[in-house]
């Protein structure tokens, strides 16, 4: 077989040379500690949470390395792909600041000099390696109807190879060349295969940047380079545009250390100096029964990132989490460093976990807690406010028609306190939160044994009701009811004797703030009153549970 005869058959238009396309894209000029790596997403739905989690790796490794990060869009699967989701995509990485030193703009101009940084803009140069491997013979057409391993691909490999099974092997591969040109003047369209070298028993060793030495068994598959229309699969794309684009390392899940070795042999047959790979390990959750499972678009509201954003979860808060999950000594830095940003902290590829993080809402929530409690109460009113603007208009327009009030309710139990309550962890629940704030409360958290004294204590207290002008002199009012109706205003003595009082001030409280919130559990009740207003107070206390 003339294979330089069988390229030029096969691409007739492809007049370029691989040193030519090098030439377009000189090699960087690195320190030898700066990390070359990109965030390679494809628009075919959401953000996945796990998608993120790569981008978040990648920057970090970029940032703490002073290196370079870029943005490839990789849109090669035509038939997959959603209009809107490079718009998705570009929203959310911009929301959570992951900022790129290259890509291209949504108006398509490329910023960066190893564009496009779209694959659907580089079918020229996958055309060119192609038929660079077809001329050396490592590379064949595949005239089958269907390429890309459906069934009668399948089928003919069976009956051709039906003694050795472990070789997958494309029944094309051994054309002639006058074969190859019957197919061709019958207007046949073709894929191109890669010819593996391999027999299917090789095992083969390779360094991974978190796992340490992996071995796996050896590619035995004439995989597709280029299909029918010219573009090509993930294997052949990565490995081209990486190499090109000075990529240093190639973050990507761990779901790809089975065709790592397909990806190397191509490495090889390219005669390109192989990558390194950085396998992150893949984000878990538990189910009912405790058993862990992948996070899924399924089942899982929090696999979208929108989620985040339409609960209100502060950006830093996923991102502190998701620094939780790369690397365990985060949780002690922050401990350690609790008014730094979370930017200042560094790590290195070989320090991200090798053990699937789980992913756990409840921890997210306590992470949101400590960060939603260091805000002052404008700052708080200024975020819920901003948040209401998108995802709840009415009580946006609600919040800045009376801003003053609601200030001073994101100010309660928070400024110039030495422990602030740490009830609020997204924005989405603040609405809910202070929804006795909105309305009177028609559900009361009393229990049935103290409707009576419940009902007695409030009568008398709206009887001798009057708004007042601090915490101390509403308390001292509280006292002067309850000690009249039997309620014990000395702790010491509640506890010494408990059955000669109908409660103690404590029970006497509850009882009000039941009555005006419905709850047993709220800030303080004073700023609550204060909040409400005289009118308001006086018609909850008319209240009979």
């Amino acid at each position: 077989m003339d294979y330089t005869k069988l390229a030029q058959l096969l691409f007739p238009d492809v007049k370029l040379s691989e040193q030519d396309i090098f030439n377009r894209y000189p090699k960087r000029k690195l320190k030898s500690s700066q990390v070359v790596t990109r965030f390679a997403p494809s628009p075919t739905g959401y953000m996945h949470i796990g998608n993120f989690f790569q981008a978040f790796i990648s920057f970090n490794l970029a940032k703490n390395s002073d290196g370079i990060l870029f943005l490839r869009i990789e849109d090669t699967d035509q038939k997959r792909e959603i209009k809107e989701a490079k718009q998705v995509i570009y929203k959310v990485l911009e929301e959570y600041g992951i900022k790129f030193d290259e890509y291209q703009t949504l108006e398509g101009k490329d910023i960066g000099n190893y564009g496009p940084y779209v694959q659907s803009e580089r079918k020229e140069i996958y055309k060119v390696f192609a038929k660079k491997l077809v001329s050396e013979g490592k590379a064949f057409p595949c005239f089958c109807k269907k390429t890309e391993g459906k069934e009668d691909v399948l089928k003919l490999r069976e009956e051709k190879f039906i003694n050795d099974d472990e070789k997958e092997y494309d029944p094309c591969r051994d054309l002639s060349l006058d074969e190859v040109k019957k197919h061709l003047d019958n207007g046949e369209s073709f894929a191109i295969r890669f010819k593996t070298q391999n027999k299917g028993h090789e095992r083969i060793k390779f360094y991974d940047l978190i796992k340490g030495e992996l071995e796996a068994k050896a590619n035995a598959k004439d995989f597709v380079l280029l299909k029918s229309d010219g573009t090509p699969p993930y294997a052949f794309a990565h490995v081209v545009d990486d190499t090109l684009m000075g990529t240093t390392i190639v973050v990507r899940g761990e779901e790809y250390i089975s065709s790592t070795p397909a990806h190397l042999e191509l490495f090889d047959a390219l005669e390109f100096e192989r990558i390194a790979y950085c396998h992150n390990p893949l984000i878990y959750k538990l189910n009912e029964n405790g058993n862990r499972r992948k996070i899924s678009k399924r089942y899982d509201p929090e696999s979208n990132m929108q989620f985040f954003a339409e609960n209100g979860y502060p950006k830093e808060s996923l991102l502190e989490y998701l620094l939780n999950m790369i690397n365990s000594g985060f949780e002690l830095w922050r401990k350690n460093n609790p008014e730094l940003p979370w930017q200042d902290f560094k790590f290195e590829v070989n320090q991200i976990t090798t053990v699937a993080p789980i992913f756990d809402i409840v921890k997210l929530n306590d992470i949101s807690k400590n960060i939603i409690v260091k805000l002052t109460g404008v700052e708080l009113y200024k975020n819920w406010l901003s948040y209401a603007k998108t995802y709840d208009k009415t009580l946006a327009d609600i919040l800045e028609q009376d801003s003053e009030k609601f200030i001073k309710l994101c100010q309660m139990d928070r400024d110039g306190q030495i422990k602030p309550r740490k009830d609020i962890y997204n924005y989405g629940m603040m609405k809910e939160y202070f929804d006795y704030i909105f309305h009177q409360p028609t559900e009361f958290e009393l229990e049935e044994k103290d409707k009576e004294n419940a009902n007695e204590f409030i009568k008398e207290y709206l009887q001798s009701f009057k708004m007042p002008t601090s915490n101390e002199e509403w308390f001292n009012d509280v006292k002067v009811v309850a000690g009249r109706l039997g309620y014990a205003i000395d702790n010491k003595q509640y506890k010494q004797n408990p059955e000669n009082f109908k409660g103690n001030i404590a029970k006497a409280c509850e009882f009000i703030r039941i009555a005006i919130t419905g709850r047993k559990n709220s800030p303080t009740l004073y700023n609550i009153i204060d909040i409400l207003g005289e009118e308001e107070i006086k018609n909850r206390l008319r209240i009979k549970f």
